[in-house]
Parts: structure tokens; C-alpha cells; sequence
């Protein structure tokens, strides 16, 4: 028996339990929290399986997927025709979450909530409006007391989808910024200082008295930073929520079976939060390694079905049940 012992011993070593696959992904902040909790659970569930992402922001991903140096990447910014055609690779654009972008401030002495108008915020970055009382934030916040206060204006120093969403939703509501700046993961900012990440958006509003920035839901929830409610094109104010995020995607309809490219800024429903958007992963169709391919189709399948329910509690909105329908469709061309 003592002898028996130490060959099984030399046995459990030599044969491990099971291969370890791991892949590398990389992306946007916007939806690094959910895509964290999915990684980490799926990761429990199916030990052998591990997903690295690295939180860079949108541009970053772009790049490393297209220098071919990450497995797949994650963006807020749907790419068009020419960025697609762009890329070494055929790829789906598949919608993750739902998402919002807020206005996030520091004035510590307004103790209700800001109020913004789509001039407002336009103003603000474009350097038009720079102080906390100026005449069309008080005139959007009557009964407010507003402090002679400068604005302290902070946006994204790196290539971002949540710049881009913010750039598209301003875009739309501003002719002025559509002719001066437009909409890209990185515009060349009229003013402001810049910060890397959500996350560094997020801890610079905080830090500085008088600031303003744009952040997703969770960044603000999370670092307790005051966000306001954003008149929307029926002309009501409304707050970023779940249901007001859920609200702007209710007349999005998809381009085609395979096209997921759409945006909902500035939706027209009279409950929906402005400034609401999909978010995506970048997830090549022709995979080399068929058991990668694999893993990644189980894992989305996986995402679209269990994973959704994972959304509300770290708040983002879940697709909706007709684009979940499309995606799990699409999964097919993954090979």
C-alpha cells in the first residue's frame, strides 16, 4: 500500500484536471464593471476557461484588435463602413448592455439637483459658459441658488466611446459643436483638462470644487458623485436610470440581420434619458484556434441568456429581448 501511494501521487501531478484556455480582450470602460462581474463568473462556472480584459477605453481596443495583439475588443463606438474595412479581420459588432453617460459635478453648496438643457452643456464645452451661475443655468434651475463659481470642465484624455457618445449626443443637439468639434472617440476639446478612463473622470470631479465631467451611470453611483437631469427632445427633463436608459432603445431598429450598428442619443420618446447608447464587443467570425472560437460562442450565448440578468444590479439596462434574438442568430457566422 505505502508503495501504491506515491505513483498515484506522480499520477495527479503528471495529468492535470484540465487544458487552460485564456484569452485576452481589451476595450472600453464604459462597460468594464458588468463585463468584470461576467468575466469572474463565467470564470467560476467553467474553471478552465479565464478572460483577461484591460479596461483602456474604446480606442485602445480598436487598435489592439486591429493590430491583432488581443483576442477580441470591446468599443462604445460602433465602427462604420470605413473603419470596418479598415480591420485585418471579418468581425461582428454585438450590442452588450445598455448604458447611459451623465453630467457629474462638484458644487458642494447647491444642494438640489442641476438641472441641464442640451445649450447647456453644448455652452459649457464649448467654453461659452463658465460659471455655475451663468444666466442659462439659472434659467433652467429656477428657486436655485447658484454660487459665483468658474466651472471647472473635465473630459477624456484617451480615445474613448464614452467621449464618442457624448460628442454624438452633442452633435445632434448643437449645430455649433457638430461644425466646431463633431463626434469621435477623441475630439480636439475646446476646453477643459483631460483624464484617463472613467475612472479618472470620475476621481477628478470629485477632487476639484467646481468641476463638471461626463461619466457612465455606474462611475457615478459608485464614487457618490451628484449627476443632474438632461432635458430631453420632448422637451422633459430626465434622469439616467434604468428605465429611462431601457425607454431610449424602444424605437432603435437595427440596420440589418447582422447589423447592430445604431445610435440612440437624443431619442424622442417623452421618458427617455438622452444620452443613452449600446455598447459593444468586437468578436472576429474566423478563429485559427476552433476551441477559442468555441469558448467565446458559449460564453456570448451565455452573456445573452444568464448574464443578462446580471445587468439591473450594477446599473445597466438589458437588451432587449428582439436584439438578444438577433445576436444569438448572428452567432452562427462565428467559426
Amino acid at each position: 500500500m505505502k508503495r501504491i501511494l506515491p505513483l498515484i501521487a506522480l499520477l495527479a501531478v503528471a495529468l492535470p484536471s484540465a487544458a487552460q484556455t485564456k484569452l485576452n480582450a481589451a476595450g472600453a470602460t464604459f462597460p468594464n464593471p458588468i463585463y468584470s462581474k461576467w468575466f469572474s463568473t463565467y470564470h467560476q462556472m467553467h474553471p478552465e476557461v479565464e478572460i483577461n480584459y484591460q479596461s483602456i477605453g474604446s480606442g485602445g481596443g480598436i487598435a489592439q484588435l486591429k493590430a491583432g495583439t488581443v483576442d477580441f475588443g470591446a468599443s462604445d463606438m460602433p465602427l462604420d463602413d470605413t473603419k470596418v474595412k479598415q480591420m485585418p479581420m471579418p468581425f461582428l459588432q454585438l450590442p452588450t448592455v445598455l448604458g447611459s453617460v451623465v453630467p457629474a459635478y462638484n458644487v458642494p453648496e447647491v444642494k438640489a439637483e442641476i438641472k441641464f438643457t442640451p445649450e447647456i452643456l453644448a455652452g459649457i464645452y464649448l467654453g461659452a459658459i463658465n460659471k455655475w451661475n451663468d444666466k442659462a443655468i439659472a434659467a433652467a434651475n429656477p428657486g436655485v441658488s447658484l454660487p459665483d463659481k468658474s466651472i471647472v470642465v473635465v473630459h477624456r484624455s484617451d480615445g474613448s466611446g464614452t467621449t464618442f457618445v457624448f460628442t454624438d449626443y452633442l452633435s445632434k443637439v448643437s449645430s455649433d459643436w457638430k461644425g466646431r468639434v463633431g463626434s469621435n472617440t477623441s475630439v480636439s476639446w475646446p476646453v477643459g483638462m483631460g483624464a484617463k478612463g472613467n475612472e479618472g473622470v470620475a476621481g477628478m470631479i470629485r477632487g476639484m470644487d467646481g468641476a463638471i465631467g461626463y461619466v457612465e451611470l455606474i462611475y457615478a453611483l459608485q464614487n457618490k458623485i451628484t449627476y443632474g437631469p438632461v432635458k430631453n427632445a420632448a422637451g422633459n427633463f430626465i434622469k439616467a436610470s434604468l428605465e429611462s436608459t431601457t425607454a431610449a432603445a424602444a424605437g432603435a431598429k437595427m440596420p440589418g440581420p447582422n447589423d447592430f450598428r445604431v445610435s440612440i442619443t437624443n431619442a424622442t420618446g417623452k421618458e427617455a434619458y438622452p444620452i443613452s447608447t449600446f455598447t459593444y464587443l468586437l468578436i472576429p467570425t474566423q478563429w485559427k484556434d476552433q476551441n477559442k472560437g468555441k469558448i467565446v460562442t458559449d460564453f456570448l450565448e451565455w452573456m445573452l441568456n444568464e448574464g443578462q440578468s446580471m445587468t439591473v444590479q450594477l446599473s445597466y439596462a438589458p437588451l432587449p429581448d428582439s436584439v438578444k434574438e438577433m445576436e444569438k442568430a448572428a452567432l452562427k457566422n462565428i467559426r
